[in-house]
């Protein structure tokens, strides 16, 4: 298995042509927990997620979603971007970086100062009642969620859903990060065990692959393909001394 230095990576980068694709892992040291990971929100027993990301048992019981919700937002309020978000978006301001697609649904690349953020999944800045169609921002949604075991909209008392795919739905953005992968020189994949279809996919695209990620990733070894064994915010805090 080919591996690299953060000198390497470094070198890599400064060559500009990088896109960034991104998993719970960069966010697991901010504070929010991963999903399949060590102590994650699946292994850990704590959610079922065929119970609170399937959108046919979501219209069955929207329930186990919200308790969900209220939990991961709950812990985002009080968040800050690790040192693997802020090197991002160093990265971008320099112009090295042309885009940063992600399988998260926390704001943390933005709050970062990424501009150029294509969220496969959707995020909570946006919902919108199922009923009527009615959109709500992310402080509407919120107020709901927290006055309401399931949030309602007021106007026709329809569930209102925030923005964010479930497993059966389509995701966002998916044309927009293909074109993103291929036209780069070099994919940084970031946090992501590369189990979840279709972002799954993105690294057929890619003309070279830099995987850095604690634990396994469903990616074979190929030519241009690297593999870091590593916890992100130590190995981006070294290859930044090399930029």
């Amino acid at each position: 298995m080919h591996t690299l230095t953060p000198e390497e990576c470094a070198t890599m980068i400064k060559q500009g042509g990088v896109c960034a694709f991104s998993g719970a892992g960069i966010s697991t040291a901010a504070g929010i927990p991963d999903f399949r990971g060590v102590g994650g929100l699946y292994t850990t027993g704590k959610y079922d997620p065929d119970t609170v990301f399937d959108i046919g048992y979501f219209h069955h019981d929207p329930l186990p979603f919200f308790n969900f919700s209220r939990d991961l937002l709950s812990v985002v309020d009080t968040l800050k971007p690790t040192a693997t978000h802020s090197f991002l978006a160093e990265i971008e301001e320099a112009g090295l970086l042309s885009a940063v697609v992600t399988q998260n649904i926390d704001p943390l690349h933005q709050l970062a100062g990424s501009k150029k953020v294509i969220a496969l999944h959707g995020n909570y800045a946006s919902a919108h009642c199922l009923n009527c169609s009615h959109s709500f921002n992310y402080a509407e949604f919120r107020q709901q969620l927290e006055n309401n075991a399931i949030p309602r909209c007021e106007s026709c008392n329809g569930i209102i859903k925030p923005d964010v795919v479930f497993f059966g739905e389509m995701v966002y953005g998916m044309e927009e990060a293909m074109a993103a992968v291929t036209g780069s020189q070099l994919l940084l994949i970031l946090g992501s065990s590369l189990v979840v279809n279709p972002a799954a996919s993105l690294p057929n695209y890619a003309n070279r692959i830099v995987v850095v990620n604690k634990g396994k990733v469903s990616l074979s070894e190929g030519r241009d393909r690297y593999f870091v064994d590593s916890d992100l915010d130590t190995f981006f805090t070294q290859v930044r001394v090399y930029m």
